[in-house]
């Protein structure tokens, strides 16, 4: 069966008796049907006095067109601590509308291991996306309005720096000319789109705290500037307490379910290719107050979501993870071996090996925050013994365990050995969490370190422009930020077509953005794009609405 219909098959609880496994009362829940809710945010308020759970994330390998499951993993292993014992809740990003139509798809697990309401997930949900794609283009209108109205702040039109978002993939936006048809119309310039999932709006919306949290982030942001450089803030727009009140109802997390009637908290969802890839701050400090072990994901491979997950919500945040899991596929490793994907199917025990240098390269990246690891291979029906067994002794040789899971098959029950070793590692104490570097290490030397030591760079390289950008950050007052680096996901380096664990290359930037709400820089690396394009051949060509008046070729 396709995904969509084991979802359509499961047995959903109503969601106030899932809210029940968390001692949440009824009066918490802002039901939307039977199976979704928000989490009423004064009810998470009183909860500040509880101990926190473990903090539990998964990871994956540089991803490959093979597919390595990260979702599917952290829904699979929620479900195995439950089944152990453990009172257990997975925390995940919503999926964005781009990828769904495009070529990635969902992003609500797969096969048994899967959060349900599968289709409201992937579409609309409860409309938070919409909600900071409102919010994010009001600032927009806002800001060419004050312009029209005669500029009292003079803003150079030359130099605005907040563009407009869409949430969905489409090239065409990414560079247009705006105001055109005479002066009714404001000044005419050149305009670009960010897919939704990248706008400053959705970081702040993560990292927030609450309410007021929210609203003073929005403040910061920095919209544009005069002639003499003078940063204009959205507050000096007068748009943020409007902004807030779009943001007011979709600040509160959404509660769903998985198929084995576990707690899931969906919310938020920013792109770790380039944005911090990592679901809301409120979300997972919710969590943490409500169940002993609280699985997370942040996405695309370690060197992109867990980099940013510990270096930027971690730092924001206060949190300090207890154990994370590495998710490994022998096909994907065989790609990063040189097999063809059409040759995935054939065992290969060297190209295997060759391959599975990119695993250890993310074994080695998430130990130097001092965080436990364990690697979990997500078992594919062709895999064989030999090939799980090449990278079971791979990782014991690197000071790790790898565990065989096979929960996309047989749910909960493929994921059991690996929540025993899970929640062992969390449970014994063994992390010594610290960011990669200090909060007062210059804005350049922290690009650097990422590049060298994560992505194993000789350098960092960037035009005088660029320089210059960074040195007046800098100046400024920023050089206490963490830097947010937008590269491919597709590589440790900035070429997608260089698999395995390059080293020796260089990482070139190609702009810098500040985040001032969201309290970080954007260092945008080699031909990443902030707006994405559709495939050849998209997704949604797939989609659409059976005989029967379901939803068809949704996966």
């Amino acid at each position: 069966m396709s995904d969509i219909e084991i979802a359509r098959k499961a047995n959903s609880l109503p969601i106030g008796e899932i809210a029940n496994k968390l001692d949440i009362p009824d009066s918490a829940l802002i039901t939307y049907g039977k199976t979704k809710a928000k989490i009423d945010p004064d009810y998470i308020d009183s909860l500040k006095q509880q101990p926190d759970g473990k903090l539990i994330l998964v990871t994956a390998i540089t991803p490959t067109p093979a597919g390595e499951g990260k979702t599917t993993t952290s829904v699979g292993l929620t479900d195995g601590l439950n089944r152990i014992g453990k009172q257990a809740l997975v925390c995940l990003r919503e999926p964005s509308l781009g990828p769904c139509f495009g070529m990635k798809g969902g992003a609500a697990g797969g096969g048994y291991a899967q959060v349900v309401p599968m289709e409201d997930i992937n579409l609309h949900f409860t409309g938070d996306f919409h909600a900071i794609g409102a919010a994010h283009n009001l600032l927009s209108a806002l800001l060419d309005n004050h312009i029209h109205w005669g500029n009292s702040l003079e803003i150079d039109a030359r130099r605005i720096a907040w563009k407009r978002v869409a949430d969905m993939n489409d090239r065409a936006l990414r560079s247009i000319t705006c105001s055109l048809g005479g002066p009714g119309n404001g000044f005419p310039r050149q305009e670009g789109y960010d897919i939704t999932v990248a706008s400053e709006v959705m970081a702040i919306f993560c990292l927030a705290t609450d309410l007021d949290d929210l609203k003073a982030r929005l403040d910061r942001i920095v919209v544009g500037y005069t002639r003499d450089l003078k940063p204009i803030h959205a507050s000096e727009i007068l748009g943020t307490g409007a902004m807030t009140v779009l943001l007011k109802d979709a600040l509160a997390p959404n509660l769903v379910q998985t198929l084995e009637n576990n707690p899931a908290i969906i919310h938020g969802g920013p792109f770790a290719n380039i944005a911090h890839g990592c679901n809301s701050v409120i979300a997972t400090k919710a969590g943490l107050k409500m169940a002993d072990y609280v699985v997370t994901e942040a996405g695309f491979g370690a060197d992109l979501g867990a980099e940013k997950f510990f270096d930027i919500k971690c730092r924001a945040a206060g949190l300090s993870p207890d154990a994370s899991v590495i998710v490994a596929t022998t096909r994907a490793l065989k790609m990063h071996g040189g097999v063809a994907k059409e040759d995935l199917d054939k065992e290969d025990l060297d190209a295997l090996r060759d391959g599975c240098c990119n695993l250890v390269r993310h074994i080695e990246n998430v130990k130097s925050f001092g965080v436990p690891v364990v690697v979990g291979i997500n078992r594919f029906t062709a895999d064989t013994d030999a090939e799980i067994a090449v990278i079971k002794e791979i990782a014991a040789t690197n000071g790790v365990k790898a565990i065989e899971c096979t929960h996309w098959a047989d749910g909960g029950a493929g994921t059991e050995e690996l929540a025993h070793e899970v929640a062992a590692l969390a449970d014994s104490g063994a992390a010594s969490f610290a960011p990669l570097y200090p909060d007062d290490m210059p804005i350049w030397d922290k690009i650097k370190t990422v590049a060298t030591r994560l992505y194993r760079a000789d350098d960092i390289i960037a035009d005088q422009k660029i320089r210059d950008q960074i040195r007046n950050l800098q100046d400024s007052g920023y050089g206490n930020f963490p830097v947010c680096i937008a590269k491919t996901q597709y590589s440790f380096s900035t070429d997608p077509n260089l698999k395995g664990a390059p080293s020796n290359h260089m990482v070139a930037i190609r702009e810098v953005r500040l985040s001032a709400g969201a309290g970080f820089i954007v260092v945008v690396c080699g031909d990443i794009m902030t707006m994405p394009g559709l495939p050849r051949v998209p997704a949604a060509n797939s989609i659409a609405i059976d005989e029967n008046g379901e939803v068809a070729g949704l996966f």
